[in-house]
């Protein structure tokens, strides 16, 4: 039976070709969602030049759905493609490397590839309206909501299997198999809330109204799942780092993470459907998500012990948990000011979310991909893409926010008339160029990552690892 070590370990998963073949297959789909995101972002840009028209025939409103598939696919897909490599190196683990349930793990993969063509299809068509409300924008179209359908049964598809491997145990999970099965929980939780919903909903006409209301309670509890997954991501870099967090903190860490996020599904018997009430009950539901990161975050960074860095994976840990616990609390603080009716409320999720994947991308590289024995030389290059991002994701949040602060308006396109207070102007112009380093970061990541994934498994500078430590 695998011992849990200081940094957690789900060593059995990958001792199983199907194990490794599932959770590579879940790092390709997320990858080509951030991907896709990207070249989404790069059309965005391309579509407001001006004279373009005349050049490409861009669908109707283009602009705006175009930001839809770059949100939902770089914020919604790619953490979830996460959670479905995760779980499914949970699930081997769990049952000792066997194969159980590889017709469903593999029926989920496939699942989640056919979401991720049906999401994107709508956006291309004239005949589409795009409903840019919160936590999961769509277009309105039925393939989209049925790309929306595959993604989220590939997913629990997933969580189901990981529950039975759990109730079946050959191996105990260990701390990080603990807090990715929270995490799990919490994702059945989400997709409980947009159930509801939808059956609530089911004979009313879709419209972007309706889009806001069947979205509102999930993707409040989707942003647990984000945080849980950031913080087993911590877990496993900190052991990483050789500054491992105490795992019965980190333990109740998610436990609470967990319990606050099950108050989600409890909000539709406690108020009426989409009552004003229920509305801002979730809205108050978000300050839950900052206990369990400020609690594992001070226990991180003042306790002190551990070992310094001795290699450069041990370097690469560090400086990924260090900065994604700068750029989230920043995002954190700047979400202190927001009232959702300017670039604050961006500014806010922005760096919430670029410090949720600064922990992804560092458990890729120090976990993922050596357990995979794919971990790629960890280059001057690799340690600058963090930088670029992390840096980069803070200066696009600080000018989002200075911008909000002079009234900028979110969710629109273009020149934005009436700012010419200098303020503003700075906000603007550190939004762009913030914006256009964390891409840079960002295509590098995808890019190194994307190589280490298609070539062929072997030894590397780092040397082949095939224990999953987490």
């Amino acid at each position: 039976m695998t011992t849990d070590t200081p940094n957690g370990t789900l060593g059995t998963a990958v001792d199983s070709e199907d194990a490794r073949w599932e959770i590579r297959a879940w790092l390709l789909l997320g990858l080509a969602a951030l991907a896709i995101a990207g070249v989404f972002a790069l059309l965005l840009a391309a579509s407001r030049v001006p004279g373009a028209e005349t050049l490409i025939p861009w669908p109707l409103r283009f602009f705006e759905k175009g930001l839809v598939i770059h949100v939902v696919y770089s914020f919604v897909v790619w953490f979830l493609c996460l959670l479905g490599a995760l779980a499914a190196a949970t699930t081997y683990h769990l049952d000792g490397g066997r194969s159980r349930g590889r017709s469903t793990g593999r029926s989920a993969v496939w699942l989640v590839a056919a979401g991720e063509i049906l999401l994107m299809i709508p956006a291309l068509k004239h005949d589409t309206e795009p409903s840019l409300n919160n936590y999961v924008p769509t277009v309105i179209d039925p393939l989209y909501y049925l790309g929306l359908v595959f993604l989220f049964m590939g997913v629990l598809f997933v969580i189901l299997r990981l529950a039975a491997a759990f109730l079946r145990r050959v191996n105990e999970p260990g701390s990080g198999g603990h807090g990715i099965l929270m995490t799990a929980l919490i994702y059945v939780a989400a997709f409980g809330c947009f159930a509801v919903t939808f059956q609530m909903a089911a004979s009313e006409p879709t419209s972007p109204e309706l889009n806001e209301r069947l979205f509102w309670g999930g993707g409040h509890v989707l942003q647990f799942v984000n945080t849980g997954l950031m913080l087993c991501a911590w877990w496993a870099l900190a052991g990483a780092a050789g500054r491992p967090l105490p795992s019965g903190l980190f333990f109740w860490a998610m436990a609470a993470l967990a319990l606050f996020a099950l108050i989600g599904p409890a909000l539709y018997w406690i108020y009426p459907a989409f009552s004003p009430e229920q509305t801002q009950a979730f809205t108050n539901l978000q300050y839950l998500l900052g206990p369990a990161p400020v609690v594992l975050a001070a226990a991180f960074l003042f306790t002190g012990g551990g070992t310094p860095p001795t290699d450069d994976r041990a370097r690469l840990a560090r400086q990924a948990i260090y900065l994604s616990m700068a750029v989230f609390f920043l995002g954190g603080a700047l979400g202190l000011f927001v009232d959702g009716a300017d670039t604050r409320t961006p500014a806010h999720y922005h760096g919430v979310i670029g410090g949720v994947n600064l922990a992804l991308m560092g458990l890729v590289f120090c976990a993922l991909l050596p357990s995979l024995d794919r971990a790629p030389k960890l280059s001057r290059a690799v340690f600058t893409l963090f930088w670029l991002y992390g840096l980069g994701q803070a200066l696009h949040s600080a000018g989002l926010f200075l911008a909000g602060g002079y009234g900028a308006p979110r969710k629109v396109a273009g020149d934005i008339a009436g700012l010419e207070a200098l303020g503003a102007k700075v906000g603007l112009y550190g939004m762009g160029v913030g914006a256009v380093i964390a891409v840079a970061g960002g295509v590098m990541f995808i890019w190194i990552t994307a190589r280490a994934l298609l070539r062929r498994p072997g030894p590397t500078d780092t040397g082949p690892r095939r224990e999953l430590k987490i």
